[in-house]
């Protein structure tokens, strides 16, 4: 016989597993229109709603509290799939479904400690070295399932600040059916970043835009609402503000706790590098799914304006600011709206739980420094304005500790990393290639009617 703390245990996670198999459709709705509510095979399809909307789940489903206590006892495919079963309901099946999580995530996610108060999620061993290829091969295995019957071909409109692109161009290249279309603001994003949206060729097209990376936004959303275009191009987004690339962000927060709870009895701070905040959203939304944390942290850089809002409750957006931590400069973030429905509204419960910082250039590279010096461990720009938010929070809050979302190799921004701690980042193998190939771009003006010419001649 067992004994009985046993018995108990097996059955939670019986029960668990019982509940695994529960599928029923997720609806979703519009948050610039509530009426309009369609399933996650129509929203990962269309990317946004009407006025440019977003779309948010109608419920948000519960994690077990016996499942969330007893992570180590899951693999991390088990932990995905139980992530992700609910939102995707019975629009994709269990089978497909189990090995679409299991693609997602086939390498390496681990939780290192730099010091006693900060550890970080290295989220920076996928194919483009980016924790955007989670999100990205997720949305890319689910579109091509739900368009496996369609003989239109689709068209994947994305703007990048750096990262996005050359996931999502990876995630989809040679995909049959399937063109994508990748905008970036000229000489804003890093050269291994660049070339990883801009070399691939094949069904991959990148345009470079004489702008900000809200100007790639902006005209992006301009194009979902364009009837000429709709009318001629089955188009999708692939941006966090379509909910299969936002969504499955979730299952790394997942992974994560699964390691922290090895060592740690108290919950952690959660600090995570922010620009257009789908990602710290999506942790959020984890969160009220049942995962334990102290608290959460907007690490931005010099774009604060959400830092700002969180400090005041004066919400101004406001021009974008270039800065080292690229990926991040974003002065009108898409997904905060998510995260204000998700507090409905209320300022000082996300308060409570969510604080923002702003980390400006010299203190990225001074931290890259200490970092290096102190622990041996390289931090990139983007890890380094977490780190720094964490630490000022550890500082202001004895005894709290937690870990920072690593989301990119050092190696994609050498000249940051080189400067601040003076050694020379050696290029993976993987990259070699790549960056012996030829840059293939379009260079357009940030204006609409531009891009609109060139999306309807793909036609």
């Amino acid at each position: 016989m067992y004994p009985k703390s046993i018995l108990q245990e097996l059955k939670s996670l019986v029960k668990i597993r019982i509940n695994s198999i529960k599928t029923k459709t997720m609806i979703y709705y519009n948050l610039k229109d509530k009426k309009e509510q369609v399933t996650f095979k129509t929203a990962t399809i269309k990317g946004q709603g009407k006025e440019k909307g977003l779309f948010f789940p109608n419920v948000i489903p519960q994690f077990e509290k016996d499942f969330i206590e007893n992570l180590n006892h899951f693999s991390d495919e088990e932990i995905a799939f139980q992530c992700m079963k609910d939102f995707a309901g019975n629009e994709i099946p269990e089978s497909i479904l189990k090995e679409i999580v299991s693609q997602t995530i086939n390498f390496d996610i681990p939780l290192k400690k730099i010091n006693d108060k900060i550890s970080i999620l290295e989220l920076f061993h996928g194919p483009t070295l980016a924790f955007k290829d989670i999100g990205a091969r997720f949305m890319s295995q689910s579109l091509s399932y739900f368009l496996k019957d369609e003989d239109k071909k689709v068209t994947v409109l994305v703007a990048t600040s750096g990262d996005t692109g050359g996931a999502v161009a990876h995630g989809f290249y040679k995909t049959s059916g399937v063109n994508v279309v990748i905008l970036y603001p000229k000489n804003r994003v890093s050269p291994v970043q660049e070339k990883q949206l801009t070399a691939l060729g094949e069904n991959i097209s990148a345009i470079e835009v004489n702008g900000t990376f809200d100007d790639c936004q902006t005209m992006v959303k301009q194009a979902f609402s364009d009837q000429e275009i709709n009318a001629s191009l089955f188009l999708t987004s692939a941006n966090s503000i379509n909910v299969a690339r936002w969504l499955p962000q979730q299952i790394y927060y997942l992974l994560a706790l699964k390691q922290w709870q090895k060592t740690n009895n108290e919950n952690p701070v959660i600090c995570v590098p922010s620009g257009n905040f789908g990602n710290i959203c999506a942790g959020i939304l984890t969160h009220f799914r049942g995962l334990p944390a102290e608290h959460f942290i907007a690490a931005c850089n010099e774009n604060d304006s959400i830092p700002t809002y969180l400090n005041t409750q004066k919400l101004e957006y406001k021009k974008t600011v270039a800065t080292l931590s690229n990926a991040m400069d974003v002065g009108h973030p898409s997904n905060f709206v998510r995260i204000l429905e998700i507090f409905e509204n209320q300022f000082k419960n996300l308060q409570s739980t969510v604080s923002g910082y702003s980390i400006n250039d010299d203190k990225t590279l001074k931290t890259i420094t200490d970092v290096y010096t102190k622990y041996g461990y390289t931090l990139e720009p983007h890890s380094a304005v977490a780190f720094a938010a964490l630490e000022k929070y550890t500082e202001e809050n004895p005894g709290k500790k937690g870990f920072i979302l690593g989301t990119a190799h050092p190696v994609k921004f050498p000249d940051a990393v080189e400067k601040a701690t003076h050694i020379t980042i050696e290029l993976p193998e993987s990259l070699a290639d790549l960056m012996n190939k030829e840059k293939k771009t379009v260079e357009i003006n940030a204006d609409f009617e531009e891009l609109k010419r060139i999306l309807l001649d793909k036609n």
